[in-house]
C-alpha cells in the first residue's frame, strides 16, 4: 500500500460514523468525543499500526517501543470488536478531503494555495468554513503521563508511548474549533491509555477527521505525505506528484508515446511521468528560466537517486527539459501523442485577463503538435470559465471527452481530458 501512486496519507480506521449526530451546546458535543474514546474498537488499528512500524523504514530517530503498557493491554482488551476494526485505509488524491499540515513539511504545496486540501471522491467541494488543519497534541496532564512512564521503566516494562491527536475539520454545521475537538478528544486517548502527550517527537498519531455530519477515527501510518517523493527544488505552484500521476494514468500512456508538458513548471508532471512511465519519452518546457531551471535540478535529484539505488544497473530517464513559447512550440506537426500540464490559474502566475488570450492560443497550438485522431491532452485548471470559452473556439480540433473535479489547495479546480479530432490544424509556418 505504501508504492501507491495517488496516495498522499496512508492511515487505517479505528472506526468510522456516516452519520454522526453533534450535541447543539459545544460543552455536549465535546463531552460527546471525549466519550466516544472508551467505545472505540483499538484493538485490531494497533495491531496493524505495529505490523505498519516493523514494516516501513524509520525516517526519523524515533525510538520503537513495545506497543502496550500492561495497563493498556487490559482496556484494550475491554474495547470491544466493533465492526470496521482494521479496515486499512487510503488517503487517496481523489478520495479524502483530509490532509493534516501535521505530517506534510511546508515546502511542497499544492498549486495556487498553501493549505494541502485534496478532493473528496472527485466532487464538487466548496469549503467555506475554516478548513483547520491543526495538529493539536493535549498537554493537560502530560505530568501525570511523564510519572507514569518513568514509574513503568524503572520496573523494567514496557516504556510509555508518545501520542498526539491531529483534527482535520470540514463544515459550518458545528459548535467546536478543530483546536478544541483535537484537545479533549486527545485528553480522553490519555486518559484511556495512559500514554504521553508529544507534538513533535510522537510515536503515534491519532487522526480525527470530521466532515460535515461525517466523523472517521483514524491512525496514521505515514510520517509525511507521499506526495513528496521526486521534486527537491519548490516553486511557487508545485504540483503534488499523487496529483501528476493522477493525470498521467487518465490519459494512459502506451510504450513509445511521446508525452510533452509545454508549461511545466518545476516540471512535477514530466519527473513523475519518467518514473513511472519509463518506455515513453517525455518533454518538459517552460517560458520562465527560473523554472526550466528547478525543473533540470529536479532531473538531476532523480537521477542521483536511481544512482544511489543501484549503481551497476543505473540509467538515465527518458526525459528532456528545454525553454520555449507555449503559443509557438519547436515541435513538428503532429509529432506528439500526448499533452500533459497544470494551466497557470491565473492567481499565482500569470493573471485572469491574460488567461482570455493564452489559453485559446494553447489549444490552437497543442492541437497542431498532437497527432490528429489519437492525440488526446489532460489539462488542469481552476479557470474553468475562461476555459470552456477557449475550448469552444477550438471545438474542430479538441473534443472533451471527462472531466475530473480535484481541490487543489482549497481551490475547485477541473482535469479535462481533451481527444484530437482527425481535423488538420493550422501549420503556423511553411517549414513546419
Amino acid at each position: 500500500v505504501h508504492r501507491l501512486r495517488s496516495v498522499d496519507n496512508l492511515f487505517v480506521v479505528v472506526q468510522e460514523f456516516k452519520d454522526y449526530q453533534f450535541k447543539e451546546s459545544k460543552e455536549d458535543a465535546l463531552k460527546d468525543l471525549e466519550d466516544l474514546v472508551k467505545k472505540l474498537p483499538w484493538t485490531d488499528p494497533l495491531k496493524v499500526w505495529e505490523l505498519n512500524n516493523s514494516l516501513k523504514k524509520k525516517k526519523s530517530k524515533r525510538k520503537k517501543h513495545n506497543l502496550q503498557s500492561p495497563a493498556s493491554r487490559e482496556k484494550l482488551s475491554d474495547g470491544g470488536e466493533e465492526g470496521g476494526a482494521d479496515q486499512n485505509t487510503t488517503n487517496d488524491q481523489e478520495d479524502c478531503a483530509q490532509n493534516p499540515v501535521a505530517v506534510e513539511p511546508s515546502g511542497g504545496q499544492d498549486t495556487e494555495n498553501p493549505q494541502g486540501v485534496t478532493s473528496r471522491n472527485g466532487l464538487e467541494e466548496e469549503e467555506d468554513n475554516e478548513q483547520l488543519d491543526e495538529q493539536v497534541g493535549v498537554q493537560a496532564s502530560s505530568e501525570s503521563g511523564s510519572k507514569a512512564g518513568d514509574g513503568q521503566t524503572g520496573e523494567g516494562e514496557a516504556k510509555v508511548l508518545r501520542f498526539r491527536v491531529t483534527c482535520n475539520r470540514a463544515g459550518d454545521k458545528h459548535s467546536f474549533t478543530s483546536n478544541e475537538a483535537a484537545r479533549d478528544f486527545g485528553g480522553a486517548v490519555q486518559e484511556h491509555f495512559q500514554w504521553k502527550a508529544d507534538m513533535t517527537n510522537f510515536d503515534v498519531e491519532v487522526l480525527l477527521n470530521i466532515h460535515n455530519s461525517e466523523v472517521v477515527v483514524g491512525i496514521a501510518l505515514t510520517e509525511e505525505s507521499l506526495h513528496r517523493r521526486n521534486i527537491t527544488h519548490f516553486g511557487p505552484t508545485t504540483l503534488r506528484s499523487t496529483l501528476a500521476y493522477g493525470m498521467l494514468r487518465l490519459c494512459d500512456p502506451q510504450p513509445t508515446d511521446i508525452i510533452v508538458d509545454p508549461m511545466c513548471g518545476t516540471g512535477a508532471i514530466p519527473i513523475e511521468g519518467a518514473a513511472e512511465w519509463p518506455y515513453c519519452y517525455h518533454i518538459a518546457g517552460d517560458n520562465n528560466p527560473q523554472a526550466v531551471k528547478r525543473a533540470a535540478n529536479n532531473i538531476c535529484s532523480l537521477l542521483r537517486k536511481n544512482e544511489s539505488k543501484d549503481s551497476s544497473t543505473a540509467l538515465g530517464v527518458p526525459l528532456d527539459v528545454i525553454q520555449w513559447d507555449i503559443c509557438n512550440l519547436p515541435l513538428r506537426t503532429g509529432s506528439v501523442d500526448i499533452v500533459v500540464t497544470d494551466m497557470p490559474f491565473g492567481k499565482r502566475i500569470g493573471s485572469k485577463k491574460k488567461n482570455w488570450d493564452l489559453y485559446p492560443a494553447c489549444l490552437m497550438e497543442m492541437g497542431r503538435i498532437c497527432t490528429p485522431g489519437t492525440g488526446r491532452a489532460v489539462l488542469l485548471t481552476q479557470d474553468k470559465k475562461c476555459f470552456a470559452k477557449a475550448l469552444s473556439r477550438v471545438g474542430h480540433i479538441w473534443r472533451r471527452a471527462q472531466t475530473v473535479w480535484v481541490n487543489v489547495g482549497g481551490l475547485h479546480a477541473a482535469v479535462y481530458l481533451l481527444r484530437r479530432t482527425w481535423e488538420r490544424a493550422e501549420d503556423r509556418r511553411s517549414f513546419w
